[in-house]
């Protein structure tokens, strides 16, 4: 009697040959789709790299001589067209931050001292928020600085914040600053009398030497192995107006005002004049200024973020390298613990 055909065998074998053609053109159509979206991600991550590089130079002032405050336009946007970009912007430098700073806490030889000044409502505790929210906090400390203490007023004016600068390997944020004593204590110079200095000292030439003095800091600051960047951010007068009209309008952000706001923007153009003078005497190529628009907070935190990508990356910082000798006691370690396992 002649066998009957295994119909089970059969149908399982083409059942196979057919599964695998299609796996295997559904794994080419797969594979071609990932390298599709890998040379996409890494085209969208180069023209956010120029987007980032072109920020970080835009605002730089590192010759002060000839700065004019008027030439810098607190509505500027360079090119930033709407939120969503400076969104994916911001998400990208989000991913090179933390990388960063992963690496210069691991290599411990760079500090990182980033300085905010502003007038009031300009935006400094909203950037610090959106550019550092992914950022190690044990790499980073935000230090504020408000009106002095009476024990730091029977110090040096830079006595405060020196106490506060970032060690090796760490970001140190100001939120105000040593600055501070060249801005509103002249605009406001009855604070001087509050700084216990002997009365010969206090003369027209105070802030000249004020601006030499923290220059020299600075100075020995990057000779030491700490990197300078300070950020000015430039809101106009007419914003400042609109945010103090939305803190007493919206009862959430009233905890936010003060009615000494108001008062100082009596004291508007005596401020940029201050700032001015401030930022031609200080801006050098060690320790430059960034004037940055802050009409537009989107745009602000975006250049921001660029800024301080750009400084890091000139540090050129990599994950130390183990040498021979230590090599050796990592293996050793490694196959203790493998021995554990058995």
């Amino acid at each position: 009697m002649a066998k009957a055909p295994n119909v089970t065998d059969e149908g399982s074998y083409r059942g196979h040959r057919v599964l695998n053609k299609l796996t295997s053109k559904n794994l080419w159509k797969i594979g071609s789709l990932c390298a599709v979206a890998a040379f996409a991600v890494k085209q969208l991550s180069m023209k956010l790299g120029k987007k980032t590089a072109k920020l970080a130079v835009a605002f730089r002032v590192d010759d002060g001589k000839s700065f004019r405050l008027k030439d810098f336009d607190p509505t500027d946007r360079n090119g930033l067209e709407s939120k969503q970009e400076c969104a994916e912007l911001l998400q990208h430098n989000f991913t090179q931050l933390t990388d960063l700073q992963d690496k210069l806490y691991a290599q411990d030889q760079w500090a990182v001292l980033l300085i905010f000044q502003a007038m009031d409502a300009a935006g400094k505790d909203g950037v610090i928020k959106h550019v550092f929210s992914g950022v190690n906090p044990q790499g980073c400390e935000v230090s504020s600085f408000k009106q002095p203490s009476g024990e730091e007023l029977n110090h040096d004016f830079l006595w405060r914040t020196t106490k506060r600068l970032p060690e090796r390997g760490r970001i140190g944020i100001f939120n105000r600053s040593y600055y501070e004593e060249v801005l509103v204590v002249r605009v406001h110079q009855e604070f001087l009398a509050k700084e216990h200095l002997p009365p010969h000292l206090i003369t027209k030439n105070i802030w000249r030497e004020r601006f030499e003095d923290i220059c020299n800091l600075e100075s020995y600051l990057t000779r030491n192995g700490i990197l300078v960047r300070k950020f000015f951010l430039n809101v106009s007068k007419e914003e400042q107006r609109r945010r103090f009209l939305k803190r007493l309008e919206e009862p959430e952000k009233n905890w936010k005002f003060s009615e000494a706001d108001v008062r100082e923007r009596q004291y508007w153009d005596d401020y940029m004049a201050a700032y001015e003078d401030m930022i031609r005497n200080t801006a050098t190529k060690e320790a430059p200024w960034y004037v940055v628009p802050a009409d537009h907070k989107w745009s602000m935190h975006a250049t921001v973020s660029s800024t301080i990508i750009e400084t890091l990356k000139e540090l050129k910082l990599s994950y130390p390298k183990v040498d021979a000798a230590r090599s050796k006691e990592l293996e050793a370690a490694r196959k203790a613990l493998l021995k554990e396992k058995d």
